[in-house]
């Protein structure tokens, strides 16, 4: 296993180099495909960026625009090259929001926005309950109630909006 992931790794960096790509790849410490198994992230020269060790997890396996890691103190959030913190990941079921039409959920002092794929904020932070884009709309909430149910939650709210990708308020139907 382990003389695979370098192989793997080697050639990826062979392929990077000719191609003079400029982003980061994630390595691994034990086995590569198991969440919670350290990591961090190197060049297409093979440097350290990141060293292994500094996240509990990296989620994002190529860093182009920004990563998703998770701090050892457990919240997943979204990194710039250097390291710079972007904003805090929903979490979902049992790891970061997943893309739905191009937008994840983040949170920001306990408001729940939108990012894309490149790691821009695309709908600020500002809804209590925020639930994923479906056919180009989202429902939201300014203010709502966390209902708890065993391990999982439901959210109520009197007063739900739809939204488009862009944030503009929609008439719920």
């Amino acid at each position: 296993m382990k003389i695979h992931l370098i192989l793997t790794v080697l050639v990826t960096l062979a392929s990077c180099q000719k191609q003079q790509h400029d982003y980061l790849l994630k390595v691994y410490k034990g086995k590569f495909d198991e969440v919670g198994v350290e990591s961090g992230y190197i060049n297409t020269k093979g440097d350290t960026v990141i060293p292994v060790g500094r996240y509990l997890y990296c989620y994002t396996d190529t860093l182009r625009d920004f990563a998703i890691v998770t701090q050892k103190k457990g919240k997943a959030i979204g990194i710039d090259r250097n390291e710079r913190e972007l904003f805090e990941v929903f979490w979902f079921d049992n790891g970061p929001d997943p893309v739905a039409e191009g937008l994840f959920r983040i949170v920001r002092e306990g408001k729940i926005g939108y990012a894309n794929k490149q790691g821009e904020v695309v709908i600020a932070p500002q809804y209590a309950c925020a639930f994923p884009f479906q056919d180009g709309k989202a429902k939201v909430a300014y203010q709502c109630e966390t209902i708890s149910e065993g391990e999982h939650f439901r959210w109520e709210s009197q007063a739900w909006i739809q939204i488009d990708k862009q944030g503009t308020k929609r008439l719920m139907h």
